[in-house]
């Protein structure tokens, strides 16, 4: 297990230059790791975390032909992201989310929600739906989480990070006068100036390193 974050493509892509093909096929990751993921749903319920399990996407291969990204998934079970040191390739989605001053909209996820609860994130961000596009991901986890609409959005990359959950990330620009309302999974947020070195102490480094990646 590599216990680096790793860059699997790298754009960026305009959305119509991503393409999503995916199995009916749904994976099948053992006994094993099937038993780790009933462990941590049960943990969830335990510490009052709502535990909706299900069916999301895994990424099962990929590639850059000229100047379009093509993604392989497949279905995979839900918790399976949660198996500590192995997600199995589960795939999210992270929309990067900027104004029109180049600012970062950034949220404090509450502390009951399943993933990285209490800590601090960009943008908006979740589960691959069944048989989705991830580029359709991006609006729809920008909307639910701030019920606001983009005015443009960029793929930047396709990252693997050292658990082995793989990060679909895109940005966003909203458009001037855009108001963000955000839901019950944030108890707190706020705009991040545009350059990282301003952010406040809260802004850990791996926040801090994928802006300037992107920046």
């Amino acid at each position: 297990m590599s216990t680096q974050t790793a860059i699997l493509a790298r754009g960026p892509w305009d959305p119509d230059q991503v393409e999503a093909r995916w199995s009916q096929e749904q994976f099948d990751p053992g006994a094993e790791r099937t038993a780790a993921a009933d462990e941590a749903i049960a943990a969830l319920r335990d510490r009052g975390s709502p535990s909706h399990d299900g069916v999301a996407a895994r990424l099962a291969g990929h590639r850059v032909e000229g100047d379009r990204l093509l993604m392989d998934i497949q279905p995979t079970r839900w918790a399976l992201r949660l198996v500590e040191g192995d997600a199995s390739e589960s795939m999210a989605a992270m929309c990067l989310t900027r104004d029109t001053q180049g600012r970062w909209l950034a949220g404090r996820r509450a502390a009951w929600v399943a993933s990285w609860p209490s800590r601090w994130a960009l943008g908006a961000g979740g589960a691959v739906d069944p048989f989705e596009s991830p580029v359709e991901t991006l609006t729809r986890e920008l909307r639910e989480e701030w019920s606001v609409e983009a005015e443009r959005v960029q793929v930047e990359a396709l990252v693997r990070l050292p658990h082995n959950l793989v990060m679909f990330i895109g940005q966003a620009w909203l458009p001037d006068g855009a108001e963000v309302v955000p839901d019950d999974e944030h108890d707190e947020w706020a705009w991040w100036p545009a350059d990282p070195e301003d952010w406040p102490a809260e802004a850990d480094e791996p926040l801090k390193l994928v802006a300037r990646m992107l920046g």
